[in-house]
């Protein structure tokens, strides 16, 4: 039996605590409005004991069918290394699938990202909306006030995102803790009041309900996906704070805190109907309700903060992968744990508020609200399919079972959310179709850029011994030429010689190399080989999780007695300037999108973190 000590103990403890801060926000501010929106007057589902018993228990085992079955103990199981998110399983599913799945999964796997994007937007607006809509329940006067209110806590949010959330995010934790204790409490006494409530911890009220009132149900459970936002945080928080501590926060804490808090408020409607106009702030007593509304603000400050944090980190994600441009990433806690990345921060403050000031209301928003999460879940359950067949080596029937009892599901959810459209699901599927073909475009327009470079390139080997030969003027010091293949004479080394008729005594030809997983283990960081002619052959690896940092790698790796002065070390890049032609690569317009994105890229050298004094560009004209 394997001893743990007092150590691990807290530790565990400290990071239970942290993941109840950072990973259940999203969810943990869904009874927000939830309940409220499952029997909207659209709606058509009559406010009788039946019904709020039978949506009651939808609810109930629906947030354990896919946020506890689904996520928490299958989903979590399909790890990269530790790392979870739709990329990191992607990255899990290529790896050892078929190459004639690949492009059907890249697409898949840029979906679900997408639509996450989607889902940050939609996110912060409506939990931060629900909170302040708390005001009104205590008085009419701040009916006016709610919408200003909440634009200026939002503009607050996003503006404090370049300083970091380093010294506030230690009080995330115990914010959450406490909301979900105050979640609990006040349920459990609304319960003590009526508490026939609990029968419909029953299934048999979900499956009468579905039965009796077949399309009434199949419209509810729209609403009813609002209990399951966060589900997919669960799986891309992983890497954060690990399997245990998120499983241990979700049963000790979060879901029975949950499941009271809906109770409760099914309590009131069965005592109080006319209550359904907010019944989670109505739940609570008079004299809680102020400080209710300040703690549910908290929260969902610290929810809208989490999606923000998983754009940034999909986003670094994505550049490393390939789907996006290079982009300035910045680290204002001096650590590679918490980004910044501005034009990600700016992009969704845009959009957060052109869908606050478009929708007005919570209720508006949490119509367009289920459209992006349910997509994510389906694309999520999709690559796990792959992964349980060819990763985990499961025969064929059982990935087909497992996968299509969770496949069902999501499909009723989201062709459920489908009948939202015009009522705003169109918001979150547009800015997903939107971000979608951004991404397929930047990665296609890279494969045929490299495409149309490859006919130019001559062979190393020949070149370097052609040298001996004809051995043009040698320089003293070391030029580093970049390079994105590590085949071939880089463009760069080619203009430079052809122009300046020279070359360096030291001539190191670095490539780096993204791979597949989120860290790359520091023995297979560095691959050196040695040619002839002084020149060097240096491979850099990294993964989709890290910081790429080529200083840090010459200066401080001991490259085989390869030395690197920074004062005596040129770095030569190819800056190419493409040009859209009718040459049969992409549709004109994506050629002109992949052109905007090229030209908006943050430059390698900085991107590489390469001193700006030493850098050397060649430019050269390329047509797609």
């Amino acid at each position: 039996m394997q001893h743990v000590t007092a150590t691990d103990k807290k530790t565990l403890l400290a990071l239970t605590v942290g993941a109840i801060g950072v990973v259940y926000g999203d969810i943990g501010t869904s009874p927000l409005y939830t309940l409220r929106e499952c029997f909207h007057a659209e709606s058509g589902i009559e406010l009788i004991p039946t019904n709020i018993f039978g949506i009651l228990s939808l609810i109930l085992w629906s947030v354990i069918l896919v946020v506890t079955l689904k996520y928490v103990i299958f989903i979590m199981r399909a790890d990269n290394k530790g790392e979870g998110g739709v990329l990191a399983l992607l990255a899990l599913a290529l790896r050892q699938s078929p190459l004639h799945f690949h492009k059907i999964l890249l697409v898949a796997g840029v979906v679900g990202a997408a639509l996450f994007y989607g889902d940050c937007v939609i996110t912060p607006a409506v939990s931060v909306l629900s909170a302040i809509e708390g005001l009104k329940v205590a008085t009419p006067v701040f009916d006016r006030y709610i919408l200003p209110i909440a634009i200026l806590i939002l503009s607050l949010l996003f503006l404090v995102q370049k300083n970091g959330t380093e010294k506030v995010g230690k009080f995330f934790g115990p914010i959450m803790l406490l909301w979900f204790s105050c979640l609990a409490v006040f349920g459990v006494m609304s319960i003590a009041k009526k508490p026939d409530i609990l029968y419909a911890i029953n299934p048999y009220y979900a499956f009468n309900f579905c039965v009796e009132n077949t399309l009434v149900a199949f419209i509810a459970l729209g609403a009813v996906v609002l209990s399951l936002t966060g589900g997919e945080a669960l799986y891309a928080d992983m890497g954060h704070f690990g399997v245990q501590p998120i499983r241990k926060a979700w049963f000790s804490l979060v879901l029975p805190s949950l499941g009271l808090n809906y109770f409760g408020q099914g309590a009131l409607l069965l005592d109080n109907p006319e209550a359904i106009e907010n019944p989670f702030f109505l739940m609570f007593p008079e004299w809680a309700l102020y400080p209710m509304v300040v703690l549910a603000t908290l929260a969902t400050v610290i929810a809208s903060q989490a999606v923000i944090s998983g754009a940034f980190s999909l986003t670094k994600q994505a550049i490393q992968m390939g789907f996006w441009p290079r982009m300035d990433i910045f680290y204002p806690a001096q650590s590679a744990g918490q980004i910044y990345i501005p034009f990600v921060n700016w992009t969704l403050f845009l959009c957060v508020m052109i869908s606050i000031l478009g929708f007005k209301t919570s209720s508006n928003l949490a119509a367009a609200y289920g459209v992006a999460v349910t997509g994510s879940m389906i694309v999520t359950t999709l690559l796990a399919c792959v992964v349980m067949r060819y990763v985990w080596r499961w025969p064929l029937g059982l990935a087909i079972l497992v996968g299509g009892i969770f496949l069902l599901i999501d499909l009723a959810f989201f062709s459920s959310n489908l009948l939202k459209i015009a009522d705003g699901g169109w918001f979150p599927l547009f800015l997903g179709c939107m971000i979608c073909i951004l991404m397929l475009t930047w990665k296609r327009g890279r494969e045929i850029l490299f495409d149309r470079l490859k006919p130019n390139l001559i062979e190393l080997e020949p070149f370097i011994t052609s040298l001996s030969y004809s051995s043009p003027h040698r320089v003293s010091g070391t030029a580093v030429f970049m390079t994105a293949s590590d085949e071939g004479v880089p463009h760069a080394l080619l203009h430079n010689l052809y122009h300046n008729k020279v070359l360096h005594e030291r001539i190191v030809l670095l490539t780096v190399k993204n791979q597949d997983v989120p860290f790359v283990d520091d023995k297979e960081r560095v691959t050196l080989i040695s040619l002839e002619n002084g020149f060097y052959r240096l491979i850099v690896r990294y993964g989709f999780k890290e910081t790429a940092d080529i200083p840090a790698i010459l200066y401080n790796q001991n490259l085989h007695g390869l030395e690197f002065a920074l004062m005596e070390t040129s770095f030569f890049f190819s800056r190419e300037t493409i040009v859209s032609t009718l040459s049969g690569g992409m549709a004109r317009w994506r050629e002109k999108i992949f052109i905007w994105m090229s030209r908006s890229a943050t430059s390698a050298m900085i991107f590489f973190n390469i001193p700006t004094n030493r850098v050397i560009e060649l430019g050269s004209q390329v047509e797609i």
